[in-house]
């Protein structure tokens, strides 16, 4: 055997000794100076300083993923500092210094994230309760019964100002006329903002958190306008004015055409989506479009494009203007104002903000005579979005907007229109030349786009639309040519009151998008749902797609390792075998057929992401059949044979604590239940949203909480209130068990961000 062992070794030796010898010490060198001239190439090209960008968004993923308590504030702006300063005293070391710069960079992401969340911070609702609420209507979201409103609070039951949300988002049913800026009294039920369905699911928490939105709920019985206790702030009269006449031109577009054209036309224009039925927004998701309903870069761009064309073209006509203004610059400076505006009265919802920052950075570009679509232009707007909220870098609408620019960017050589153009040619074959490159070019744009953010939408939202592409071909040029001018005419109309024909005209591209997609959405796997993968694989995954898009030279190639391994891990995600609701309302166990059954009440919210993160596309209540319930609760067999309980009344835990192997309650189980694993109310306290997978050595944990880590958004526990002894509380605690959220969906259903470009 040794002997064996030692001529293979010599052969090993003898097969790598031409690299091992001198040709490793020639390719050390070759591979330095390589990349050393490609780096040379790169600063040339001012390549660099996206990097800058990219570190700045890292130190916030430090902040926001791996920090463990509320770091001092001092301590990453003294790094930064430091950093700076060295960086100042080696400029003969460009290597060193671009590495200290790019550590600067982070420390001030690092610092971004700690201010802002010490900005953020405020009062969250620890407990469901029920209790008298007075406020005044900062924000009003009109739906086909009743309505979501945010409001400012002024008393929720005994509560005091340190325990009490400043902000609520609060529903009711009953239709009443309420407005933006009355100041109401009602009866409401609260609840703390809902954490994450599943393990690194979505959490609305975190999202509203970073919206001042302390409490959710609804409210019930009758609500009540009373005259304002006081003055009423400046910025709360300034929003409620924008939201009422938002809320105004809402209604009168819809009244201009009806139906689900109208409500989607209102959502083009003033962002509010209440009156989109569900069944549209599942036709424009199905079809790949759904980004289009949502104020985001495609309005703000072709809002700004229509504003600066019209006024361009106009100043053009007129010889005295055209030959001694620069018309350009006046038409881009128009523009970054009309463009504000519009993004101020569409509700500045956070990715139309970002939004408008990278427009306005590009129509600044034109102002100081610069390119307006650059990479650096880019970075530059990453920076500014990303100091003002350093939360964004964590969600899809941040990443999938810059993302597309960033691929768009890239790949611009490619996407000019001009390439496949004849000069010199005939009319005719110029004409054809040119519609041919156009139709070419629009879709290599969609294309890049797609493939630009399929990751993170694949991540956040486990599904992919396959017909995508010939959905955007077909009602991008729809939206850009007959819908967004339209729009911005029908605003210009609307102080005049001749708008009713533009708003039923621009309906009526409305109405052929809803078509399009309609007949798109009929093809078979219009929808493919796909097991959500880990945290690491889209890591990877947005390494590749920087390194595919930042760089200018050969050093592109370095984003094929990445990538394929991205693809790799996403290829073969763990799917978990039991997901448990954070509240312990319900389950759902991987049974003898392979598939999920759910066990209890789980909202349908809920079940929809359990069953998107296994891949698989059934509708909610498929999942009601397969299990053996009854008023105590209901039982299931696993895949592997284990035996899964979900306790409903407290009668039955003698019964199922002896014959189960995992054992799931809302309830406190009693002590020494002899389940093999046991999952009740003080372990989903501490755990949160719990998720299993079954091994031979047993169930494997993953959890939403960690007991370590507690982020500043999650609802402290709460300590009981003294209620005074009258025969109506002004304060009481729902009950726990059996609690179930008052909305006919979970709160966190349409405040989830969707498919933003």
């Amino acid at each position: 055997m040794n002997e064996l062992r030692t001529g293979l070794t010599e052969r090993a030796l003898a097969v790598f000794a031409p690299v091992r010898g001198p040709a490793l010490h020639a390719w050390i060198p070759a591979t330095g100076a390589f990349i050393k001239r490609e780096l040379a190439l790169e600063a040339e090209q001012r390549r660099l300083f996206p990097w800058l960008a990219v570190a700045f968004g890292g130190g916030i993923l430090v902040f926001f993923t791996v920090t463990d308590g509320m770091p001092n504030l001092w301590a990453p702006v003294a790094g930064a500092g430091i950093g700076l300063t060295l960086a100042a005293y080696l400029g003969a070391y460009p290597v060193n210094r671009a590495v200290l710069l790019v550590l600067a960079a982070a420390c001030l992401g690092f610092a971004a994230g700690t201010w802002r969340v010490a900005q953020m911070a405020g009062p969250i609702l620890s407990r469901t309760s029920i209790a008298p609420l007075t406020g005044f209507i900062e924000a009003l979201d009109e739906r086909d019964e009743g309505a979501r409103l945010i409001v400012r609070v002024t008393r929720f039951g005994t509560l005091g100002e340190s325990e009490r949300p400043s902000r609520v988002r609060v529903s009711y049913r009953k239709p009443q006329t309420l407005r933006p800026g009355d100041f109401i009294a009602a009866t409401a039920r609260l609840l703390p903002p809902p954490e994450a369905a599943r393990p690194g699911g979505y959490d609305f928490a975190r999202d509203a958190f970073f919206r001042g939105i302390g409490a959710v709920g609804s409210l019930t019985g009758k609500i009540e306008v009373r005259p304002p206790p006081g003055p009423i702030p400046l910025s709360l009269r300034l929003a409620a004015a924008i939201d009422d006449a938002r809320n105004g031109l809402t209604r009168r577009i819809t009244d201009a055409n009806g139906g689900q054209a109208g409500a989607v036309a209102a959502a083009l224009v003033t962002g509010k989506r209440g009156l989109i039925a569900q069944e549209t927004n599942d036709i424009l998701r199905a079809a790949g479009i759904y980004h289009v309903v949502s104020i985001s870069g495609l309005h703000m761009v072709l809002a700004a494009g229509v504003v600066f064309w019209l006024l361009r073209a106009l100043l053009a006509l007129l010889p005295s203007f055209a030959l001694h203004l620069p018309i350009k610059k006046l038409a881009a400076g128009v523009a970054m104002i009309g463009v504000t505006a519009y993004c101020a009265f569409s509700g500045w919802d956070i990715a139309a903000e970002r939004s408008l920052i990278m427009t306005l950075i590009m129509l600044g570009a034109i102002l100081v005579d610069r390119p307006a679509l650059s990479m650096r232009n880019l970075a530059l707007a990453a920076l500014v979005a990303l100091a003002r909220e350093p939360e964004g870098v964590l969600g899809p609408s941040f990443q999938m907007s810059f993302g597309a620019v960033a691929g768009l960017i890239a790949c611009a050589r490619w996407l000019d229109g001009r390439l496949l153009r004849r000069e010199g040619s005939g009319w005719l074959v110029r004409g054809v030349a040119f519609v041919t490159s156009a139709v070419i070019a629009t879709l290599l744009t969609t294309l890049v786009a797609q493939v630009a953010t399929a990751p993170f939408a694949t991540y956040h939202f486990q599904t992919i639309q396959p017909f995508g592409l010939v959905g955007n071909a077909l009602t991008l040029p729809l939206v850009s040519l007959a819908v967004m001018p339209a729009a911005v005419i029908g605003i210009l109309a609307y102080p005049f009151a001749l708008d009713l024909p533009i708003w039923w005209m621009m309906g009526l591209a409305v109405r052929g998008m809803l078509s399009i997609s309609g007949w798109i959405a009929g093809f078979g796997q219009a929808n493919i749902v796909v097991p959500a993968f880990g945290a690491g694989a889209m890591g990877l995954l947005a390494c590749g797609l920087l390194l595919a898009t930042l760089p200018i030279s050969r050093l592109r190639w370095l984003a094929v390792p990445p990538t394929f391994l991205g693809l790799g891990f996403a290829a073969i995600p763990e799917r978990h075998d039991i997901f448990v609701d954070r509240d312990g309302q319900g389950a759902a166990v991987r049974s003898r057929s392979g598939r999920l059954v759910a066990l209890g009440k789980p909202s349908d919210f809920v079940l929809e992401q359990w069953l998107k993160a296994d891949g698989d596309n059934r509708k909610p209540a498929a999942l009601a059949d397969g299990a053996s319930c009854d008023r105590l609760g209901c039982t299931v067999e696993a895949f592997d044979g284990r035996k899964v309980s979900w306790v409903r009344d407290k009668r039955a835990f003698s019964e199922d604590c002896a014959r189960a192997d995992v054992l799931i309650t809302a309830r406190i189980a009693p002590a020494g239940c002899p389940a093999a694993l046991v999952i009740d109310r003080a372990h989903l306290g501490r755990h949160g949203a719990t998720a299993l997978r079954l091994t031979a050595d047993g169930a494997v944990l993953s959890h939403a909480r960690s007991e370590q880590r507690v982020p500043p958004w999650r609802a402290k526990a709460h300590t009981d209130i003294n209620v005074p002894s009258s025969s109506v509380p002004l304060i009481q605690e729902a009950p726990q068990p059996d609690a179930e959220v008052s909305e006919d969906t979970d709160p966190a259903r349409e405040t989830r961000p969707q498919n933003l470009q």
